[in-house]
């Protein structure tokens, strides 16, 4: 029997602010080491799922997706049905807007990619959850959710990549001068995590084990904030934090952690 269709769209209209290239560090995450998921799927489609009030992060990412594929659809998705009739005209082939929400309105299909980004941050705690497995649930087999937060200009990103099996890893992406130690990113961690930046948390222990390998690799600082934030990542390697990525991402001031080094305490929500 087909799945039935939602009265009317899961979620909740957002604040909607964005601005061009906010989520560049997410795109060239997504073209780059997750590139593999978009080359290898029998139905290339990408939702970007509460664009906002602007389309532009919609636009750019069937840009720098169809560089990697050249028949990627991208769906822009949106509650706010004056933000998708605003969006209509910049509509071409490979790219559309329709209105929806969490449910993701895609007739069946299962698309490889869902990109959340500033979406859960305004949502309740006790919300996210829900969300994640709704939206895992209707993943393509080898399909990622990505959840994540990140500043008004894109500096400071986080993101979780939640894939059909549940949350695999962090990353954690700032612009170099952008921050004086790395917990700065704090504030824009993504809603499960934010509220567990503190003492007898995991991801509290990581970012504090960041800023450690951080100033010790102050000697370095002469060669410039990338080398340095170069052997940061090597120390937390060596250190055997599960860093998942290597140089050619750190070089761009971005590090991935495994999910289970970070995931909320024991008592918290843990999927």
């Amino acid at each position: 029997m087909p799945e039935r269709k939602p009265a009317k769209p899961v979620g909740a209209i957002t604040r909607g602010t964005t601005n061009p290239n906010r989520l560049r560090r997410m795109d060239r995450w997504l073209a780059g080491p997750q590139a593999w998921r978009l080359r290898s799927a029998s139905d290339p489609l990408v939702v970007d799922l509460g664009y906002g009030a602007s389309p532009v992060t919609a636009v750019e990412l069937h840009n720098r997706l169809r560089l990697i594929r050249d028949d990627v659809e991208v769906l822009g998705v949106e509650i706010d049905p004056e933000r998708v009739r605003a969006a209509l005209p910049l509509e071409r082939p490979g790219l559309r807007f329709v209105q929806g929400g969490f449910e993701i309105p895609v007739a069946g299909r299962r698309p490889v990619i869902v990109r959340a980004f500033n979406v859960l941050r305004q949502y309740g705690e006790d919300q996210y959850l829900a969300h994640w497995e709704r939206v895992r649930a209707r993943l393509a087999p080898d399909g990622l959710f990505v959840d994540g937060t990140c500043d008004e200009i894109g500096r400071r990103s986080t993101w979780v990549a939640v894939d059909a099996a549940g949350p695999v890893s962090l990353t954690i992406s700032l612009r170099f001068g952008a921050f004086a130690v790395p917990s700065d990113v704090a504030e824009r961690l993504p809603k499960a995590l934010i509220h567990r930046n503190a003492p007898g948390e995991r991801v509290f222990d990581y970012l504090q084990a960041l800023n450690r390998a951080w100033l010790d690799a102050a000697p370095l600082s002469s060669f410039g904030m990338r080398q340095r934030w170069m052997s940061m990542c090597s120390a937390l390697r060596a250190a055997d934090w599960p860093i998942l990525d290597g140089p050619s991402r750190w070089r761009l001031g971005e590090v991935t952690v495994a999910w289970d080094a970070v995931k909320p305490a024991l008592g918290h929500q843990d999927p």
